[in-house]
């Protein structure tokens, strides 16, 4: 049991360290998106504060904080897609 859940932990943070590896949104003059960059370091804040908690309950959480972190990874895909298309569309 104890083999499972450290094997899982150490694929949750493998994920997470390349889910928010990714620099932080800028248009294509190399400034940031200042909005989308603070709603981006906002969703790494809250990942950290699940992961925080999940360390704090021994990881029983039925799950359910798992899937907010999945969701977030989601956010900061959406968040870096976002830019892009707002850089594409800058005229």
């Amino acid at each position: 049991m104890i083999a499972k859940l450290t094997l899982s932990s150490a694929a949750l943070l493998l994920v997470a360290t390349a889910a928010f590896a990714a620099p932080p949104v800028e248009d294509v003059s190399g400034k940031k998106h200042p909005n989308l960059a603070a709603a981006q370091r906002l969703s790494k804040d809250a990942w950290e504060k699940i992961t925080a908690a999940q360390k704090a309950n021994e990881w029983d959480m039925d799950g359910h904080a798992a899937k907010a972190k999945d969701l977030l990874d989601q956010v900061n895909n959406e968040l870096k897609m976002a830019a892009e298309a707002a850089n594409k569309n800058r005229k």
